[in-house]
């Protein structure tokens, strides 16, 4: 599986499903979730701010995920800096995630400001974003979205921000160092580490443990007869398929991570006729560049291929080179919705992963995909052969 015969001219890219990294395959065990960078850094800011307006340290907090569920954290380290100016730290634990911030200092230092309201810095070691295709405003901080609410939620829990602001400052002392083990730097993200995260918990996705359990999730699903599987990226992309496919069951859907490949396979092997990927821009571009094993340390997005989407769609070839030379996915994404292109582009895309998908499993599967945006929870293109069951 995953090779056409050699009497068939083969026509798309090639089919590639790399092997994981070697430390990822020496765990034969259930691997132990973790905390985000963001989480960490959540418990920090409110320990910082329960001791500047307490006047006592913390040496524990609580604080909530996005799902609801709080969690408590030791505090390592609380003081006060001096009158109005607190410090606080928690040390990341990773999990058995193969996580280069496993270990860090996430510090948040907070301090009274005049006017109400929550301002977030980045300190030293964090990163510093400089290029666009991050969803990050450039010059800011390279703290995402999710634990910018979660920072701000336990903050505000503390303090009455309506009525008395406060700065929050999120550093990572060795942070800078951290960061040249991951592609920051590539990405435009200088200095330091991002503070990152979804639902608050690190999952090993990269891990063998995890391409067992997302083989294993597809076996429960055709063992309950489910006509099809959807397999979706992540923690977003699953609510925004729940969402495009309601009928089916609960049962269906499964975070593959960078296992689509093993997905499949154990699809073909169960008779399971039918297959729906969700997915965001970055995932869809390395499916469709052939790529079955998306773990980042094995593939990197391959904007070539997006460039030849655009001129297959009609796109300008300054419009492609812009793609080709693009910092990001999602920065070849912003650049074709700034063209007017997205409506025709992200169909191709989407076309292109069915295409792969399908010559990865011999055609013994019907695939269909969809990508959605960056909330996961809006459609932006389909592609279904017929009689699907994407809308």
């Amino acid at each position: 599986m995953g090779e056409e015969p050699e009497h068939e001219p083969v026509r798309g890219p090639k089919l590639r499903e790399p092997d994981l990294p070697r430390t990822a395959k020496q765990r034969p065990k259930a691997l132990r979730t973790g905390w985000t960078t963001g989480t960490c850094a959540s418990a920090a800011a409110r320990a910082a701010a329960l001791h500047l307006v307490t006047g006592e340290p913390q040496p524990w907090v609580e604080v909530a995920l996005p799902s609801g569920r709080r969690v408590t954290f030791a505090v390592e380290r609380s003081a006060e800096l001096r009158p109005g100016r607190t410090e606080a730290v928690v040390v990341k634990d990773a999990g058995d995630d193969p996580d280069v911030t496993h270990g860090s200092h996430l510090t948040a230092t907070v301090s009274w400001r005049s006017g109400p309201g929550i301002e977030l810095h980045g300190g030293v070691g964090v990163g510093v974003v400089t290029r666009p295709g991050l969803g990050l405003e450039v010059g800011g901080p390279a703290i995402n979205p999710v634990p910018r609410a979660m920072i701000s939620q336990a903050v505000g829990e503390v303090v009455d921000t309506a009525e008395r602001g406060v700065d929050v400052t999120i550093s990572v002392p060795d942070g800078e160092k951290r960061a040249r083990r991951t592609t920051n730097a590539r990405l435009g993200i200088l200095g330091g580490v991002s503070i990152l995260g979804t639902t608050g918990i690190v999952r090993p996705f990269s891990t063998a443990s995890w391409r067992a359990s997302v083989e294993q999730a597809v076996s429960v699903a055709a063992a309950q007869g489910a006509p099809a599987v959807a397999l979706c990226t992540g923690g977003r992309t699953e609510k925004g398929a729940m969402e495009l496919l309601p009928g089916l069951p609960p049962v269906c859907f499964i975070e593959v991570g960078d296992f689509t490949g093993a997905a499949l396979r154990r699809a073909v092997e169960h008779g399971v006729g039918r297959v729906v990927f969700v997915g965001m821009v970055g995932k869809l571009t390395k499916l469709a560049s052939g790529v079955l094993m998306t773990h980042y340390t094995r593939s990197k997005v391959d904007t070539s291929v997006l460039a030849d989407i655009t001129r297959a769609v009609g796109g300008a070839d300054a419009l492609a080179a812009e793609v080709a030379a693009a910092n990001t996915a999602r920065h070849a994404y912003e650049l074709w919705e700034a063209a007017g292109l997205l409506h025709t582009a992200a169909p191709e895309l989407c076309r292109r992963v069915v295409d792969v998908l399908e010559r990865f499993t011999d055609r013994r599967i019907t695939a269909e995909a969809a990508m959605v945006d960056f909330t996961g929870r809006t459609v932006v293109a389909l592609c279904s052969n017929g009689g699907g069951l994407l809308p």
